[in-house]
């Protein structure tokens, strides 16, 4: 049975009419044509489908669309503000941290709850914050690098 789901999206206040039980990742592509949320195993193990919710890192495709009622949803997309990037996608793209870019979106949204629960972190809690997103590529140590420079940005500083 379908009901009026209301939640912020990327700042906006949105409301969707909806099977509470369908996947948010399906729901943020197909209905709200937000792709950057990306479909990779489907059960919650890669990380590809990374959204902060309540500015938490939670898999899209374990969520149902109900369970965000009232709560606040940031994809990939809702980072950037008024056209500029976060500091965290600048970083990745100065350090080439994106090879074929599919896990992209969900490692700087995890990167981004880590960095919102410790603006500082080492090269280890970093590694640790990031090890339940998988890259197949094989960028990780340049994504650790561009985290390391996004913390000491958002921080005001220079590279850490």
């Amino acid at each position: 049975m379908e009901e009026t789901i209301r939640f912020k999206l990327n700042g906006r206040e949105t409301e969707l009419v909806t099977d509470p039980g369908q996947i948010l990742l399906w729901v943020l592509r197909d209905n709200l044509g937000l792709t950057g949320t990306k479909f990779g195993c489907g059960i919650g193990f890669c990380g590809a489908c990374t959204v902060l919710i309540d500015n938490e890192p939670v898999r899209s495709c374990m969520t149902a669309v109900g369970d965000i009622a009232g709560r606040s949803v940031v994809t990939i997309e809702g980072l950037e503000t008024d056209g500029k990037l976060h500091p965290l996608q600048e970083a990745f793209i100065d350090h080439d941290a994106l090879q074929c870019g599919f896990c992209t979106p969900g490692m700087i949204l995890t990167a981004s709850g880590l960095l919102s629960r410790n603006p500082s972190p080492t090269r280890e809690e970093i590694v640790a914050g990031l090890e339940e997103n998988l890259c197949r590529c094989g960028a990780h140590t340049r994504i650790i690098d561009a985290v390391q420079d996004a913390a000491g940005k958002l921080k005001g500083g220079s590279e850490q």
